[in-house]
């Protein structure tokens, strides 16, 4: 597998997320104390960018309809979402 460039670590502090695009396709990037995680940023329930939304300790929740997915294993915790958010790996590297 092929790893692409995302961004530095220095740009993601602790606790914070960031929403890019990765070849077309919306990605969430989370820091949760210096564990990154990378799941997809539209929410599966009706398309809402989850990078608008609310991260509270290892979940994200829609701005949108409330939805929350947990950032560790992109499964729905609650919500009116279905179906879990893709998951992505990552690999940390020179910062």
């Amino acid at each position: 597998m092929e790893f692409v460039r995302l961004i530095s670590i220095n740009d993601l502090k602790p606790n914070e997320m960031k929403g890019i695009a990765v070849d077309g396709e919306p990605v969430l990037l989370v820091n949760l104390n210096g564990s990154y995680y990378a799941i997809g940023n539209r929410c599966t329930h009706m398309g809402c960018m989850l990078s608008n939304g609310t991260l509270k300790g290892d979940t994200v929740q829609c701005k949108c309809h409330g939805s929350v997915f947990d950032v560790k294993t992109s499964n729905v915790i609650k919500g009116l979402a279905k179906k879990p958010e893709p998951k992505y790996e990552l690999r940390v590297s020179d910062n």
